[in-house]
């Protein structure tokens, strides 16, 4: 029973294709963000991971835009500015916040809401764990579906694959 029940708890991964075929990251596994970044290029002796604190993170070599995302976020660990309404409409819909400065008309902005890069979703329910900081589900590619206001800019995004249903259930409940 214990067999059984481990195998079929086992989430499915699969590697990114095109032109983010070579990134060693696998849709649907578990990363820290030291781990993301260096799998996206952002680790050397003179860019340290350790140095990046922000949710959004843009890959410029690889035009990739890679979301960092908390759904339960709490008053002690994020500010009022940082207080996103992050949380997934469905398994293949996800409502995000860009950062509260972010206009429609900034480089940053045109770049979400023209899709003009590669948006990588990573996600977790909760910023903290029994083990430290709580690793990331990597929800993989997804693309604009509608986008409204700005400072924040309220967007909708399409995962190309659905996310797992056991984190669904998870982050709809951390979301509130």
């Amino acid at each position: 029973v214990i067999r059984i029940a481990s195998d079929q708890s086992r989430q499915l991964t699969r590697p990114l294709d095109g032109t983010l075929a070579e990134v060693p990251l696998q849709i649907h596994a578990r990363y820290n963000r030291e781990e993301i970044l260096a799998g996206l290029g952002h680790a050397s002796l003179s860019s340290l991971p350790a140095h990046f604190r922000e949710g959004v993170k843009y890959f410029e070599g690889l035009n990739v835009d890679a979301f960092f995302v908390t759904l339960e976020k709490s008053d002690s660990e994020f500010s009022p500015t940082t207080m996103y309404r992050d949380y997934p409409i469905s398994r293949s819909l996800f409502h995000w916040e860009s950062q509260s400065t972010t206009s429609l008309n900034s480089p940053t902005g045109q770049r979400y809401v023209n899709g003009t890069s590669t948006v990588l979703l990573f996600a977790r329910t909760n910023k903290d764990g029994d083990f430290g900081a709580r690793p990331y589900l990597f929800l993989g590619p997804a693309t604009i579906v509608d986008h409204q206001g700005e400072k924040p800019i309220a967007i909708t995004w399409k995962l190309k694959y659905e996310m797992p249903a056991e984190f669904f259930n998870e982050a709809k409940v951390a979301a509130g």
